[in-house]
C-alpha cells in the first residue's frame, strides 16, 4: 500500500510538470480588451503571455473572420494551440516584415520600426524621405506589383509576417506564402468608414510590435488635432460650395455621401453639394448631372489624376466650362510626391487625417489657421 500511494504521487507529480512544461491554450476564457475609439475592423485581446488578434473585416462584405496568436518565442515554447482555430501565429518580437500597401509605411515609421521592413511591391510608389533612403540603399528589396508579388524572392527574405492587402480575398500569391509557412495578415484599414477609424490602425502595427503605449499616444494626438481643426471650422459661418471628382470615358466618378471624403468635408463645414447620396464606393454620374449641379461650385477638390488645368481641359473640354476652372479655384493633391514619384497623400494621409482636414480648412476658410502651410492639396496650375 505504501508502494502504491509512492507509485500514484510520482504519477501526479509528473503530469503536474508537464501541465506546467506545456500549457494550452484555452478556448473561453475572456482576455483584456484593447481599447479602441473608431475601428470596427479588427480587435485584440490579451490574455497575458499572448494576444489574440482578431481581423473582422478586411474588405467589403468579408464574410470570415481571421484570428491570429501574437506570442514571444518563449512563450510559444510552453504553449500549444488548436492550429484549426487560428489562420496564423506570429512570433514577437517582428524582425522582418512585409507590407503590401504605402499606407502601412507611416505607421512603421511613427513606432520607429520601419527598419523592420525588407520588401514592397512597387517601391516606386513609396513617397517618405526615410524609407526611400532604406530603399536606396538597398535594405528594402522590389517584390513586383501586388496582385502579382514575385514570391520566389519574398520566400528568399523570410519575413516573419506578411500585411496583405485584398479586395475580395482571392489571392493565389497570399495563398502561396501562407503554405510556405509565413503568416499573412490582411489590413482593412481602408474599409473602415471615418477618418480616425482608418488613422486608428495604427494602433495594429502597435500590437504587432509590442508597442501598445507609442500607438496609443500617437493616435491620441492625431485625434486632438483632428478634433481640435473641426471645433475651429464649425464656427466659421462661410460655407463654399464643393466638387470633387472628374470625367473618365464620359463617366464622372465622385465621393459618395457617406464615404470618409465626404466627412472630411462635413467636419471643414463646407457644403459639399453630394453631400446627402449614400451607398458604398463612389458615384458615377454622366456630366449634365454633374454640371447642372456643380456649375457655379466654388472650389473644386481632387480632379482625378490630372496633373495641371491644361490637361484636365484636354481630358475633357468641358471641365473648363465650370466656374471653379475658370476661377483657378481646383486644389489637388496629385502633384505632391515623393523621390520618385510616389504621390504623399496616398501614403500619409489615411494615418493623418488631421492634416488633411487642416488642408481643407485653409483652402475653405481662409481666415482661419493662419500659419498653417498646406501639406498635400495644392492649386491645380
Amino acid at each position: 500500500m505504501k508502494y502504491k500511494s509512492l507509485f500514484l504521487i510520482i504519477i501526479l507529480t509528473v503530469f503536474n510538470c508537464k501541465n506546467e512544461t506545456k500549457k494550452q491554450v484555452l478556448e473561453g476564457i475572456n482576455g483584456k480588451l484593447l481599447p479602441l475609439k473608431y475601428a470596427k475592423g479588427f480587435s485584440v485581446e490579451d490574455y497575458g503571455t499572448y494576444k489574440i488578434l482578431e481581423i473582422k473585416n478586411p474588405w467589403p462584405k468579408a464574410e470570415s473572420v481571421f484570428k491570429y496568436i501574437l506570442i514571444n518565442k518563449e512563450n510559444a515554447a510552453k504553449t500549444t494551440f488548436s492550429t484549426d482555430a487560428y489562420d496564423g501565429i506570429i512570433i514577437k518580437p517582428i524582425q522582418k516584415i512585409v507590407v503590401t500597401s504605402t499606407t502601412h509605411i507611416p505607421a512603421l515609421e511613427l513606432l520607429n520600426v520601419e527598419q523592420t521592413l525588407v520588401g514592397f511591391p512597387g517601391i516606386d510608389y513609396i513617397s517618405s524621405e526615410k524609407t526611400r533612403h532604406r530603399i536606396e540603399n538597398g535594405l528594402i528589396r522590389e517584390l513586383g506589383k501586388n496582385e502579382g508579388i514575385n514570391t520566389e524572392v519574398l520566400l528568399e527574405l523570410k519575413p516573419d509576417v506578411v500585411i496583405g492587402f485584398g479586395v475580395d480575398g482571392k489571392s493565389r500569391t497570399f495563398e502561396t506564402i501562407k503554405k510556405s509557412g509565413i503568416p499573412v495578415i490582411f489590413n482593412g484599414d481602408w474599409v473602415e468608414e471615418s477618418p480616425l477609424a482608418k488613422a486608428e490602425w495604427i494602433k495594429f502595427f502597435g500590437v504587432l510590435f509590442n508597442k501598445e503605449k507609442e500607438a496609443d499616444s500617437i493616435f491620441n494626438t492625431i485625434e486632438n488635432n483632428y478634433l481640435e481643426a473641426k471645433k475651429l471650422a464649425k464656427n466659421t459661418k462661410n460655407q463654399p460650395t464643393i466638387l470633387s471628382g472628374a470625367m473618365h470615358n464620359d463617366v464622372w466618378f465622385l465621393p459618395n455621401g457617406t464615404s470618409t471624403e465626404a466627412q472630411l468635408f462635413k467636419d471643414a463645414n463646407i457644403n459639399y453639394l453630394w453631400s446627402d447620396s449614400e451607398g458604398t464606393g463612389s458615384l458615377s454620374l454622366n456630366f449634365e448631372t454633374v454640371f447642372s449641379k456643380a456649375k457655379n461650385a466654388d472650389i473644386w477638390f481632387s480632379p482625378s489624376n490630372y496633373v495641371n488645368k491644361e490637361a484636365l481641359k484636354n481630358g475633357n473640354k468641358n471641365h473648363a466650362l465650370f466656374k471653379a476652372f475658370q476661377n483657378n479655384s481646383i486644389y489637388s493633391s496629385i502633384n505632391t510626391t515623393g523621390k520618385s514619384g510616389g504621390i504623399l497623400y496616398f501614403e500619409l494621409g489615411t494615418t493623418r487625417p488631421d492634416l488633411v482636414l487642416k488642408d481643407l480648412i485653409k483652402i475653405c476658410h481662409p481666415e482661419l489657421l493662419k500659419n498653417y502651410d498646406l501639406y498635400f492639396f495644392k492649386p491645380l496650375d
